[in-house]
């Protein structure tokens, strides 16, 4: 390998800004990626979630920052020359190639063997699930098949790196749960690729990331394990977009906080007696009748979601949310209902709070 030839697996963001004329996009990224780790960037629009893809891709020019595949400096090379597969919504196929010639098409630009290039297709289709359509042309599939074959064709080059664009996102809900399922099983075949997953949504990113970068306004917002961020949040976005969350203006008082007129027993770390701070309980936490942190209320609005019922219930002004199993009777609009959640799903935010 050569000195200019990047190593094969690992991502590392060291402070990358990109800016278009006076708008920074991306500010000061600061992350990295381990071998062999699927790492999910997680954001709204205009996060600069794909900002970051495209910079490790080559296909924007950081005006400040390095990015590293593995341990080589990539910042200048041409994306061909980045080791790299990627996957884009579209699926960028060609349309009047054959799966098989559309799959062999980056090992022919790279001037792989030829010899090699037949058992390497047919191994990308066979991981893929596509063995049976080589002879297909992209126009003769479906849109999950389509995507398969994309998919395919990043692999066929043996990237060190895979860099997944939304790549789900133009599939029906079906096809998308049938497609996470597949990405899951490529990630335990292939443990020393190492993966980026630009994704809006929370579902794609809590099922197959190690780890998660929640994005907002150009800057990393948080990053951790799913589980971490899910069950103990950092702030308040992150909250709100990693899963579903109630928010609740809280005041911290001695051993607990108030809301709304009731005292609740949840865990303030630090944060200083008489500091405003939030409270955050997901609704799936939240039960229904009378127990620990009990808050009282009105029913609001009430949703059927076959397993579940969610409530929303006004409580002194704010809505409170409740996921519960389906309910025989479910309460009605208006019905004074009483709600209660455990002091350990409490988790308190701001006002100067630490880990406890």
């Amino acid at each position: 390998m050569s000195d200019s030839t990047p190593a094969r697996s690992g991502i590392r963001f060291d402070h990358v800004s990109v800016a278009y004329g006076k708008n920074t996009v991306l500010d000061s990224l600061d992350l990295t990626v381990e071998p062999g780790e699927v790492m999910a960037l997680l954001g709204p629009s205009g996060s600069g979630k794909t900002t970051a893809l495209r910079a490790v891709a080559g296909f924007v020019k950081p005006v400040s920052g390095r990015v590293f595949i593995g341990e080589h400096d990539v910042t200048a090379l041409p994306p061909h020359r980045r080791g790299i597969g990627m996957v884009v919504q579209q699926y960028a196929l060609f349309p009047h190639m054959r799966v098989e010639d559309n799959v062999a098409f980056g090992m022919k630009a790279q001037k792989v063997a030829k010899s090699e290039i037949p058992g390497r297709v047919a191994e990308a289709l066979d991981m893929t699930g596509m063995a049976a359509y080589a002879k297909r042309f992209p126009r003769e599939l479906s849109g999950g098949q389509q995507q398969r074959v994309a998919i395919a064709r990043a692999l066929a080059i043996r990237p060190g790196v895979l860099l997944l664009d939304e790549p789900l996102s133009a599939l029906d809900a079906q096809l998308r749960s049938g497609m996470l399922a597949e990405l899951a099983r490529l990630h335990r075949e292939l443990p020393d690729v190492s993966i980026l997953y630009v994704t809006h949504d929370q579902v794609e990113a809590l099922t197959l990331a190690d780890r998660i970068a929640v994005m907002d306004r150009a800057r990393l917002q948080d990053c951790g394990t799913p589980q971490e961020l899910y069950r103990a949040p950092r702030s308040e976005f992150t909250a709100s977009f990693v899963g579903n969350a109630n928010l609740l203006p809280v005041t911290v008082g001695d051993g607990g906080v108030s809301f709304a007129g009731a005292s609740l027993k949840v865990d303030t770390g630090e944060a200083a007696v008489g500091a405003a701070a939030t409270l955050c309980v997901r609704p799936h936490l939240v039960g229904l009748g009378d127990g620990p942190n009990a808050l009282t209320g009105s029913v609001a609005e009430v949703q059927w979601r076959g397993a579940t019922h969610r409530l929303y219930v006004d409580v002194a002004g704010h809505r409170v949310k409740a996921d519960l199993r389906e309910l025989r009777t479910p309460p009605s609009l208006g019905d004074p209902v009483t709600l209660h959640f455990a002091s350990e799903d409490g988790v308190l935010l701001g006002a100067g709070v630490t880990d406890g």
